[in-house]
């Protein structure tokens, strides 16, 4: 397969320049505006932070993109899919007031934020994956399905489970509904932490499968045999009580989300964006967010979504390690067993190569790239 092409530039800003005209020049550079957008919806996927943490991208960033669009003649949107876990975001309610209090609104984005898969995260729509080796299908927020065209805007950082959390991770675990998470981190089943079960019977109600029942201390108990791993029942407890007990080894979830990646972009125009700054260890789904393991880099462009991980991921690989962040202390450990990898030395038990090995093994780009700096 022929390189891909990745736009980039870095974050210096001559006097009179600001880094919402950088972008807006990446985005164009890249090839946004070859997009015919006129009169249709446009879905732009991005990450509203957990509250508490402070590395997720500035709404700011955002309207560059949203202006772009309606430029074009475009309806955009800003969009996500509720969580598997207890947080901030476990519900459309809550996740709306999630991203306006990190201001995210219609004032500051220049459009509105639709939680693609709905009040409980249960409105999915379920697509085939192309060449899916993992997944034959893929259950992704409705609302995203149904935009025209699907842009995703990235915060590029590390990740504990997946090495990075890039633009695949971004698409592929970000657009799952819940069934569609938990298909991806375990293809199992919810349990109850009864402690904390009040015994209100919502989940119950919520189960299509029959699957709950109560014991002789009206706490819930989940029957295994019957529950479906639809998750329904996370989203309908109020109180956390229910969970998602187990992931799958590393490198399956990163084939996994790989393949929902593609489900998501397959047969309709797709454009990524990806900003690698505030490199924190861990994901923005963490209420809180250490130091950055690396210094800001640039904003990356492309119709190519693996090329664009990759590029990003070889300008991680060779930045210096910031010394007062988690990947800094672990090298300046007695005997640490150096990986030579950013992501792994912070990281060490990840299979970050994976994602990528795989969305280019079904068919949803190339790893190899030429980088052009704009």
């Amino acid at each position: 397969m022929e390189a891909s092409k990745v736009y980039y530039t870095d974050f210096r800003c001559p006097v009179g320049t600001s880094l919402l005209d950088k972008l807006r020049r990446v985005c164009i550079a890249a090839g946004i505006k070859d997009i015919d957008m006129d009169g249709k919806f446009v879905a732009i996927k991005m990450h509203f932070g957990e509250l508490g943490n402070l590395a997720f991208l500035r709404p700011n960033y955002a309207k560059v993109v949203a202006d772009l669009c309606k430029e074009q003649g475009g309806l955009p949107f800003l969009t996500d899919c509720n969580t598997l876990y207890p947080g901030s975001r476990k519900n459309a309610l809550e996740h709306l007031t999630c991203a306006q209090l990190n201001g995210f609104w219609p004032m500051t984005t220049g459009c509105q934020v639709i939680i693609a898969d709905g009040l409980r995260g249960t409105d999915e729509a379920e697509v085939p994956v192309p060449n899916g080796e993992y997944c034959k299908t893929a259950k992704i927020g409705r609302a995203i399905m149904d935009a025209d065209i699907f842009i995703s805007l990235t915060h590029f950082k590390g990740h504990e489970s997946t090495g990075f959390g890039g633009t695949l991770k971004n698409i592929g675990m970000g657009c799952g509904s819940r069934a569609g998470k938990m298909i991806q981190h375990a293809a199992g089943h919810p349990e109850v932490q009864q402690s904390l079960c009040r015994g209100c019977h919502r989940c119950a109600k919520e189960c299509g499968s029959d699957a709950i029942t109560y014991d002789a201390n009206n706490k819930a108990v989940i029957d295994q045999t019957k529950c479906k791993g639809c998750g329904r029942c996370i989203g309908a407890c109020s109180f956390d009580a229910i969970y998602s007990p187990n992931e799958c080894a590393n490198e399956l979830l990163d084939r996994k989300m790989a393949e929902y990646a593609a489900a998501v972009c397959a047969g309709r125009p797709c454009f990524h964006i990806s900003l690698v700054q505030d490199i924190s260890p861990n994901c923005d789904c963490h209420c809180e967010n250490d130091a950055p393991i690396l210094p800001d880099i640039g904003i990356f462009a492309s119709f190519d979504p693996v090329a664009l991980d990759q590029a990003c991921a070889d300008a991680c690989l060779n930045a210096q390690p910031l010394p007062n962040s988690q990947l800094g202390q672990n090298l300046a450990k007695p005997g640490w067993n150096c990986h030579h990898d950013n992501f792994k030395d912070s990281n060490p038990n990840i299979e970050w190569k994976a994602t990528l090995e795989q969305a280019e093994k079904i068919g949803m780009g190339t790893r190899q790239y030429v980088l052009k700096k704009v």
